[in-house]
């Protein structure tokens, strides 16, 4: 996949300056040659989901952003990966507390299932914290191999883990 494409990031943190770790990454994307952003989702304050015991009382920010990428998918997945290394991110565990979380959602209509990138995202259907920013920006879309709309997906939901609109702005 060498043409110009659409991206969907999710972004989280737990660790330090919540949303000025946000806004970082989102910046950081942006300026990459060949990446416009296109939409940002507003900031939600979200529990924390499959987390350890000892980390349950550490609320994320979670943010969804849209890009135009005329990239090389490998190359926008490795540049997504570096720019959580940019901003400290230590990996110390499956689900711990970390400054920023960067995840590939959807590129384009690309499906791809190797061990370092699934698209669509395996688990987008099942994460309130994901659906909800995306349906915001992109409420219609619909990901190959999912059923239904962003939307749809945001609605089957179950109203737990809580999801709310933060008070940080971009």
């Amino acid at each position: 996949m060498n043409t110009t494409f659409e991206a969907g990031v999710s972004l989280g943190s737990n660790l330090g300056d919540r949303a000025e770790n946000l806004r970082r990454a989102v910046r950081l994307l942006a300026a990459t040659p060949g990446v416009r952003l296109l939409a940002r989702s507003a900031v939600y304050e979200t529990e924390p989901v499959d987390v350890p015991p000892e980390f349950a009382g550490q609320d994320y920010l979670n943010a969804v952003a849209a890009f135009e990428v005329s990239l090389p998918l490998e190359a926008w997945s490795a540049r997504c990966h570096a720019v959580e290394d940019e901003l400290g991110r230590v990996r110390t565990g499956y689900h711990h507390p970390r400054t920023i979380d960067v995840d590939l959602l959807y590129c384009g209509d690309a499906v791809r299932d190797e061990p370092h990138l699934h698209l669509p995202h395996p688990q987008i259907a099942s994460r309130r914290f994901v659906c909800a920013p995306l349906a915001e920006i992109r409420p219609i879309l619909r990901l190959p191999g999912l059923p239904g709309t962003v939307s749809e997906l945001l609605a089957a939901l179950p109203p737990r883990p809580a999801v709310r609109r933060s008070e940080e702005q971009w």
